[in-house]
This record gives C-alpha cells, structure tokens and sequence, in this order.
C-alpha cells in the first residue's frame, strides 16, 4: 500500500486541496464519482493530528502513468 499524499493547491487564484490515492482500483473511483463530499484525518503514531472540514469535489482523475486516483476539493 503506497503513501496518500494530501497537498494544497492553487489553481486560478483559489486555494484546493488534491488527496493522491496511490493504490486506488476502478471499483473506489466509481464509488468516489458518487460522493459530492469527502473529509480526511492525519494520525501520527495512533494520534488525530487533523481533521479536514467537509470538502466539496471538485475533480477526480487519474494520474499520469502510476495509476494513483486524485481528488480535489475545496470547502
């Protein structure tokens, strides 16, 4: 299982936040294609380190040539 990768962005003068899912299948993609909505958390060693407000999708697409699913949204 590789490592998700959470970033901010900026894209046309607006901040996003992209989530990289490097081992995600198409079954997780038709399921994420349904959400309009997705919230994240980061734990270090067991402990919540953050919890994302509610994010609204605003893309999902594959990357490059490594297969990795990346989704972006912003609240």
């Amino acid at each position: 299982m590789g490592t998700i990768v959470v970033q901010g962005v900026l894209k046309d003068g607006r901040g996003f936040v992209e989530l990289v899912l490097p081992d995600a299948d198409p079954q997780q993609r038709r399921d994420l294609e349904k959400e309009t909505q997705f919230q994240y958390w980061l734990y270090r060693d067991g402990a919540l380190l953050y919890a994302s407000p509610p994010l609204q999708m605003r893309d999902l697409r594959w990357a490059g040539g490594d297969g990795a699913l990346i989704l972006t949204g912003s609240p």
